[in-house]
């Protein structure tokens, strides 16, 4: 009776339909929807047939599950990449550190904190209307040596937290480096990004760059591609798919009316085939196509950048890392991305526009978290019905009965917070986008950080310093009292945050494994639509979605286990579901379309790096209420010694992830200078960075080679 109560304490009845839901998903085989689930396999060749409605697929089975689990980490390095290796050890990472603080917590913290005495007035028989403080350390009496059962645990939980965070900075750092020894020689390892390139009167963009790296970097330099401006070329390529598209929908449904009416000289109108109509406004857009590259290559707008390549690995680096003028602001380097990464849309070239840009995004950032504190007051007033019986006083009689206020305040405000959520990472990635970034992989880690840190303030600092906005920051200017009032409004915050994990996670969880919003669009779209190209469109993992999310929890867990240890079992239940349904979609779902070689992972030690303070400057807080001076006085150590620690995997582990070192170019380099194959990879490395929007298009039936570029945009 005890359970039942504290499920239904938590607004948990809602959340068991989601477990029975994800438990579900678990046992039955991949859904029938072809567009969902199906494109990846097609698109590689294992799947040949596309099947209707199949009730074998409904059945349920663990056959799914058997060959997730049996997934090696090496094959899924070889189909998905390390960046996928990297994902998978998030959730390996947070499942080792929750099973260790999970027996320490619920086998010895829980009872600890149930048999205190400070909490006399609970009642367990009417639990359900009471908070969960009784399972939490505020039960444990003021000053009582049981604390420092705690404050052992916060030790054993840090030092194991640090040792596995060293354990996998160095295992995915030397995976990275193996990952680049086993490659095969590409563009990006033998390119920079030149950006601010002074041009003196009378020369060229072209010229500038030549004659810089002839005189400079002599024995190294090969060639390089200037950055051209191609956004009328990018809309006329958009309108010509766009016709494209029309036509083979019209011409894959016989039974569409294919004929329309057009006005003629603004007099009269007359019936026309709509196949033919398109087919001759493709043309003339292909025509205007053709004609704008040409210009473009010809007399186009140059931006003051351009992609530099160079004849070795080494001789790229040392482009990269030394500064090129005396001016720093000039002939300013950085690594290039791989070709088909390059986000061509924005490409801010100036360092004054780069830095404005950056500070644009910086205040828009901080007025769009402002602004989310709207909703996160609101689901405030719904988990606290007195407040709430306030502001609504006519829902008074409503909020009594039994069933509408657990609603009300158990599920309901961590699901309005989960709708609004969604909505967060597609705004970070494009302000990520407009912030200068050149590559989909640097504004999708961009983004990640973002939506991070926007989680982290607007979910756990909001909820627990509820509030106004002024309260929140007048907080935070006072360093002093921050560890006591965490310490008195983390705890308080239990129930939600328990609540949050089942709606959020586990929902998020089944969510993943049936696509639901890719489901829904699909159906919608499919009886308006027969483009072929749609149906093969194979997705990729949102890394700035997801790791935000898993990094999340895994703060909740670490702040809370010695709190609350409760909301252990709940993260467990999540991390183990997302072990097994990742898995699953990188084996049937997602296909890379970039690759970092792990560079998510400084943002995952950083992340448990902070949360591992958080819990040091609560645990202050806590001891310091609880009266047990000594105890919080010993935390500040520790705190220290996790400082150093991180700043030491920074020295040792980071720079890898920065650039390659010297020993591993050399050693490439070397490798390559019997390769045969090499001369050819020189040929393609002066066109690898070619603008696509220079490429020829070929969608309408005529396609003569009168509809090729007129002249090649190539300039070496």
């Amino acid at each position: 009776m005890l359970v039942s109560a504290l499920l239904t304490s938590v607004g948990i009845n809602s959340g068991l339909c989601v477990l029975f839901f994800t438990l579900y998903s678990i046992l039955r085989k991949q859904p029938s929807n072809y567009d969902v689930y199906i494109p990846r396999l097609l698109v590689e060749g294992t799947s040949t047939r596309r099947s209707g409605f199949n009730l074998e697929r409904l059945i349920p089975s663990p056959g799914w599950v058997r060959r997730a689990w049996k997934l090696s980490e090496e094959e899924l390095l070889s189909s998905s990449g390390l960046d996928a290796v990297v994902f998978m050890r998030i959730i390996t990472f947070c499942l080792k550190v929750f099973v260790v603080a999970g027996i320490i917590g619920v086998f010895v913290l829980l009872p600890v904190n149930c048999t205190g005495d400070q909490l006399e007035d609970v009642d367990l028989v009417d639990f359900s209307n009471n908070s969960l403080d009784v399972f939490t350390i505020s039960n444990v009496s003021s000053g009582s040596k049981r604390l420092w059962v705690h404050f052992c645990a916060v030790y054993i939980v840090t030092v194991f937290v640090c040792s596995l965070l060293y354990y996998e900075y160095k295992y995915i750092s030397s995976k990275r480096i193996a990952y680049f020894l086993s490659s095969k020689p590409q563009p990006h390892q033998f390119t920079i990004l030149v950006r601010s390139i002074p041009v003196s009167a009378g020369s060229s963009i072209s010229d500038s760059i030549d004659s810089f790296f002839t005189e400079y970097h002599p024995s190294t330099y090969l060639s390089h591609l200037v950055v051209r401006r191609t956004n009328k070329l990018r809309n006329l390529i958009n309108d010509a798919k766009k016709y494209y598209k029309r036509i083979i929908r019209l011409q894959s449904n016989p039974t569409q009316h294919r004929y329309g009416c057009f006005n003629c000289f603004g007099l009269f109108r007359r019936n026309v085939d709509l196949v033919d109509h398109y087919e001759k406004k493709l043309e003339d857009i292909e025509e205007n196509v053709r004609l704008e590259q040409s210009e473009v290559s010809l007399a186009g707008e140059e931006i003051h950048a351009a992609f530099v390549s160079f004849k070795s690995r080494y001789g790229a680096a040392i482009a990269f890392h030394l500064q090129q003028s005396i001016n720093p602001t000039q002939w300013v380097t950085e690594q290039a991305p791989e070709p088909h990464d390059v986000y061509w849309p924005f490409f801010s070239s100036s360092f004054m526009r780069r830095w404005i840009s950056k500070l644009v995004v910086v205040v828009a950032c901080i007025l769009l978290t402002i602004l989310f504190l709207i909703p996160v007051v609101v689901v405030q007033g719904l988990t606290n019905l007195s407040q709430l019986e306030g502001w609504f006083p006519f829902l008074e009689s409503l909020l009594t009965i039994t069933f509408v206020s657990q609603v009300i305040t158990g599920y309901l405000p961590s699901l309005i917070l989960m709708l609004f959520l969604k909505t967060v990472p597609p705004v970070m990635e494009l302000l990520s986008s407009i912030q200068g970034y050149v590559s989909n992989s640097g504004i999708e880690r961009s983004a990640c950080n973002k939506v991070l840190w926007f989680t982290i303030w607007n979910i756990f600092f909001a909820t627990v310093f509820s509030g106004s906005v002024l309260y929140q920051v007048s907080i935070f200017l006072e360093p002093r009292n921050i560890p006591a009032k965490l310490a008195v409004s983390v705890p308080a915050q239990a129930s939600f945050f328990i609540a949050y994990v089942v709606t959020s996670g586990w929902t998020s969880a089944s969510s993943e494994l049936f696509r639901l919003v890719p489901l829904v669009w699909s159906l919608i779209r499919k009886p308006c639509t027969k483009s072929v190209d749609d149906e093969l469109e194979v997705p990729s993992i949102p890394y700035h979605r997801d790791i935000p999310r898993l990094l999340f929890f895994g703060l909740l867990g670490i702040t809370y286990f010695f709190l609350a240890p409760l909301i252990l079992p709940f993260l467990l239940v999540y991390f183990c579901f997302g072990y097994i349904i990742y898995r699953n979609q990188f084996i049937n779902v997602y296909a890379p379309k970039y690759e970092t070689a792990g560079k998510f992972w400084p943002i995952v030690h950083n992340s448990m790096i902070f949360s591992l303070i958080l819990m040091h400057a609560i645990a202050v807080g806590i001891f310091t209420l609880k009266k047990l001076s000594v105890a919080s006085t010993l935390i500040f150590p520790l705190a220290i010694l996790t400082l150093l620690f991180n700043e030491y995997c920074r020295k040792r582990f980071l720079p890898v992830f920065t650039a390659y070192p010297a020993e591993s170019l050399i050693k490439k380099d070397r490798a390559d200078e019997n390769d045969a194959a090499m001369a050819e990879f020189y040929d393609s490395l002066v066109t690898a960075y070619q603008d696509p929007a220079f490429m020829p298009i070929h969608f309408s039936s005529n396609s003569d080679s009168i509809h090729s570029p007129l002249i090649s945009s190539a300039q070496v």
